[in-house]
């Protein structure tokens, strides 16, 4: 495909770095609409931790047809990159372009199409991805804001900030380039804005093209990479085992003895077979991760085209290095080919933050920001580098008695001195002017005696300052690690410490199947009163929004825990009770508690930020104000705190304090949803956001304020936040007193679409209870706390909620969905399930999923296929909607001996498979086949079978996947070589 044309930087913009906004063309399969369900997906395993989707709304179809559209671009680009981001899509680097030699250091997709990957539904391949709080991130392919920054050096940044969808934590990144220097740095900044902690991981998704001759590189210092979850290991860069099922070990032996022999061994060329850091070696989607490597640099270098890419940070805070593919078969052409019309293949070099590993999670307390850097550069000439800086990156090769040096400086360097030696010798030196995009390539002929090991490859500036250091030594590999174990139930753990540290270790990784509370509840049963297990559970009932058991929780670990010293060590559970008693409305004994927390220096920013919220709400902003310098004189870049300073300081009348504080708040964070309203109220935010802040301005008393900026919402908006921003609306207004106001706010909530609402904040709890308990007969009310609390996993009260909303309003087709799911998977009762999942179907008849889920529930209650059959043909265009139905369709008519039917089924469509999902439509494709063709060589119509089981060997690129090489084909074979023999060809 043609590439799309990157605009000229306007002619108005001066200095060597440029930034601006413009959109470009690009052609592009868009997402269809959301499905309106919402989706309870909690035991869902997605990239190693849970995939639950809620309160995200789930999208599971893409526009097959290819159109022209224009997309919001931000460019930026120096004497040396040019570099283009999207917002609309995550805010996501889609050019990294060398401008020195048009190299494409990053994978440049010319078409926008989406595949089902993403946590939930659309994303796409190719530039730099950016990932957390978890992956792939919530808001991958969501809008995010952007602002362009001028800086006194010259270098510019492109700064693009979301607020997670689902934690509402804030995460930033900013693209920043420099005068005279050919490096992206990516600048990046994560807060936790709510009031508990949360848990986070954060990796880059360098996506950069492929083929035979493309190697990634890792630092000489990493001997073994992991697999998911430390699941399993391997050597590197010769795998001498087998990983992910391929026996590269065999392969090895392989070309060993085919050398042995005098014979050649082709595949997949003149690179050892079991080598992992080939593209082309790898057969099957393949991740690995380098395990204790003390170097800050990684990358991957295209031997064909001689330019590459390379990755550096501080790897004690940048651990982690990965390579994925999907594989170099025809298993990942087929996903090649769902993510792009004709760009090829791609492997993605990751690079971890606080991580080495997936899922490997970190914490973030409330008010914590973090910040940190990561670097990339295109090189050239040089091969894949042995040691890279910011500077730059070298390479030394040796092959028999001589040696080729190779230099990338990403600065220039006049007089630069480029010397080869060992120990005190000189082999080589050289004295040029280094620049970006003209490498220093020269070889050298080793003197006799001298040994490859001992070599030093060192580069100079004029000046004398060392820019780089390689130093060639060899390095023992030692054993691998053992992989990680899996913990053992609950009841079989001996202690009840390995009992906490197991429940806390569910959590922090989001385990999907597995329960953490399981473990506390076991320690709490052999201790009552043990605190930490205490407390992690009060924490779990806290989530849920159980507020009363969470108390109970964590009252009996300030019991243990001051059993003989009332000063404990640690002050989180004097916190977490603070937080609890202050949703229960409890606030006096809240205030005792919070001050309680502080007197521990780790509780003492977020204590002190609750307890200047509570005189805020009290109308004691001068107390408030000395509470948040408390607060920030442990975190100056608590953003919520530094806020609250300026609401502070403009109710005691210190207008310039304010501003003053305010401009440096954004000056650290342009984008700060609060701090920009702050400077102008009429600032354009989301409703999302709006609710957010409503909640802040709530915590602070201001009621009539929080309403106001409800009250300024997007009420057009089909996001499902309209129905919520009402009853927040409502709840303040009746805080404030104003119970006309508040009534006509929850008239106007309960008349609000409910498509796609899908309440998660605790503060919607009480907003949506209050709603409830001054209108008892409101059933929308009803039916979206049953959401959330469906979500928490308060089953029964969801139940009972969503019963309410469906007496109230019996046409209701989503509360009766929702009632069929709960009554099968938590109640048992498949008759009650099936009553609802049919109201839901009458009520709504012309939503496909409904009829999908039911179907899948008369499958799962043992109804007749031919009576789902019958129900599924008689709604032709439902199931031509949906994958799954079709897939579902195919296989009865091949369970009730239609096979012919069933393939006409899967070739009248284009699917587009889940990753991770993949067989399902190929497999009732090659089962109808081999039914044709098993039947053909029963009827001696041998070239009919033979012409069937060839094809089953061979799908369609519309079935959007292709064989894994590691799956049994044997039935096929079987019967191929009958219908072979019958044909007479032995």
């Amino acid at each position: 495909m043609k590439p799309f044309e990157l605009p000229r930087a306007p002619r108005n913009l001066e200095g060597p770095v440029k930034a601006w906004a413009e959109p470009v063309c690009i052609p592009t399969y868009e997402p269809m609409a959301p499905d309106k369900n919402p989706m309870f997906l909690d035991k869902r395993v997605y990239q190693g931790s849970s995939g639950r989707v809620y309160p995200l709304p789930f999208i599971d179809r893409i526009s097959t047809e290819r159109k022209d559209k224009w997309w919001n671009a931000v460019h930026i680009e120096n004497e040396y990159l040019r570099v283009m981001v999207l917002p609309e899509i995550g805010g996501r680097i889609h050019v990294g372009l060398d401008k020195t030699n048009g190299y494409d250091f990053f994978y440049r997709q010319n078409v926008i199409k989406p595949a089902l990957v993403g946590l939930a539904g659309p994303w796409i391949s190719g530039g730099v991805e950016f990932n957390w709080p978890q992956h792939h991130r919530p808001a991958t392919f969501m809008p995010v804001d952007f602002h362009i920054e001028e800086h006194g050096d010259g270098s510019r940044t492109v700064w693009l900030s979301d607020y997670d969808p689902m934690l509402r934590m804030k995460g930033m990144h900013g693209v920043c380039l420099y005068p005279g220097r050919a490096v992206l740095e990516l600048k990046v900044r994560l807060y936790n804005g709510t009031p508990i902690a949360q848990t986070f991981l954060w990796w880059a998704n360098a996506a950069v093209r492929v083929h035979e001759l493309y190697q990634s590189f890792f630092p000489e210092d990493v001997h073994f990479v992991a697999d998911h979850a430390k699941r399993a290991m391997s050597t590197f860069p010769l795998c001498e085992g087998i990983y992910y099922g391929v026996d590269y070990a065999a392969r090895g032996r392989e070309r060993k003895a085919a050398a042995a022999r005098g014979q050649k061994y082709v595949p997949p060329g003149t690179y050892a077979p079991n080598d992992l850091s080939w593209y082309a070696n790898i057969p099957v989607p393949t991740s690995y991760m380098a395990l204790g490597s003390r170097e800050d640099f990684f990358g991957g270098y295209d031997h064909k085209l001689e330019a590459g890419v390379v990755h550096v940070a501080e790897h004690r805070i940048a651990p982690g290095k990965k390579q994925w593919t999907w594989g170099n078969h025809e298993f990942g052409r087929a996903w090649d080919r769902n993510l792009s019309d004709d760009e090829g293949p791609y492997i993605e070099l990751m690079a971890g933050v606080y991580t080495d590993n997936q899922p490997d999670f970190s914490f973030l307390a409330p008010g914590e920001t973090r910040t940190f850097q990561q670097c990339w550069y295109p090189i050239q000439k040089i091969g894949p580098a042995q040691k890279a800086n910011t500077d730059a990156a070298v390479s030394l090769k040796v092959k028999g008695r001589a040696a080729r040096v190779g230099v990338c400086v990403t600065r220039p360097f006049d007089g630069a001195v480029v010397r080869l030696g060992c120990g005190s010798s000189v082999i080589g030196e050289w004295v040029r002017d280094l620049k970006p995009g003209a490498a220093l390539v020269e070889e050298v002929r080793l003197p006799a005696g001298v040994e490859e090991a001992g070599l030093t490859l060192a580069v100079h500036a004029r000046v004398g300052e060392e820019v780089i250091r390689y130093e060639r030594v060899e390095r023992a590999a030692g054993k691998p690690p053992a992989p990680a174990s899996e913990p053992l139930p609950a009841e079989q753990i001996a202690s009840v410490d390995d009992l906490y540290v197991t429940g806390l270790h569910l959590e922090q990784y989001r385990h999907a199947t597995r329960r953490p509370e399981d473990y506390w509840r076991e320690a709490v049963r052999r201790d009552a009163g043990d605190a930490r297990a205490n407390n992690a559970l009060g924490l779990w009932h806290l989530r849920r929004g159980e507020f009363a058991l969470a108390e109970g929780c964590f009252r009996r670990a300030i019991e243990r825990l001051t059993w003989r010293n009332p000063n404990p060590y640690d002050g989180e559970a004097y916190y977490n009770l603070a937080l609890t008693l202050r949703y229960r409305g409890e606030d006096a004994d809240a205030y005792d508690a919070f001050f309680k927390a502080a007197w521990n220096s780790a509780w003492r920013a977020p204590a002190y930020f609750a307890i200047a919220e509570m005189d805020a709400k009290r109308g004691h902003w001068t107390a408030a104000l000395a509470h948040v310098e408390e607060a920030l004189a442990c975190g100056v870049m608590h953003l919520k705190a530094r806020n609250l300073r300026v609401v502070a300081k403009r109710k005691l009348g210190d207008g310039a304090g304010a501003e003053k504080v305010l401009e440096e708040t954004l000056a650290q964070d342009p984008l700060d949803a609060w701090a920009l309203y702050l400077r102008e109220p009429w600032t354009r935010m989301t409703n999302a956001v709006r609710i957010d802040l409503a909640c802040d301005y709530e915590h602070l008393g201001l009621y009539e304020e929080a309403a106001a900026i409800l009250t300024a919402c997007d009420r057009g908006a089909k996001d499902g936040t309209v129905p919520m921003v009402f009853y927040a609306a409502a709840y303040c207004q009746a805080k404030a007193g104003n119970r006309e106001a508040a009534a006509k706010f929850r008239r106007e909530a309960e008349a609000a679409r409910p498509d796609y609402c899908f309440p998660s904040r605790l503060e919607e709890i009480l907003m949506l209870e209050a709603a409830m308990e001054a209108n008892p007969r409101d059933g929308r009310a009803a039916y979206y706390l049953g959401n959330l609390f469906y979500d928490r996993r308060r089953h029964a009260e969801a139940i009972s909620l969503w019963e309410r909303a469906a007496e109230i309003d019996a046409a209701f087709p989503t509360v009766w969905r929702n009632l069929g799911i709960a009554y099968f998977n938590v109640s048992a009762d498949a008759e009650k399930a099936r009553r609802a999942f049919d109201k839901a179907f009458a009520a709504g008849p012309g939503d496909a999923r409904v009829l999908y889920e039911r179907d899948q529930l008369w499958k799962r209650i043992g109804e007749r296929p031919e009576r789902r059959l019958e129900e599924l043909e008689g709604f032709p265009e439902l199931v031509r909607q949906r994958d799954d139905l079709s897939v579902e369709l195919a296989a009865l008519y091949n369970l009730t001996g239609a096979p012919e039917k069933a393939l006409a089924v899967m070739e009248a469509r284009r699917f587009q498979p889940w990753e991770g999902g993949e067989g399902l439509a190929l497999g009732q494709f090659v089962a109808a086949q081999v039914a044709l063709g098993t039947r053909a060589v029963a009827d001696r119509d041998f070239e009919e079978a033979i012409q069937r089981l060839e094809r089953a060997l061979d799908p369609p690129e519309s079935l959007g996947e292709a064989w894994h090489p590691l799956a049994s084909r044997s039935n096929i074979f079987y019967w191929l070589g009958a219908a072979y023999q019958g044909a007479g060809d032995e």
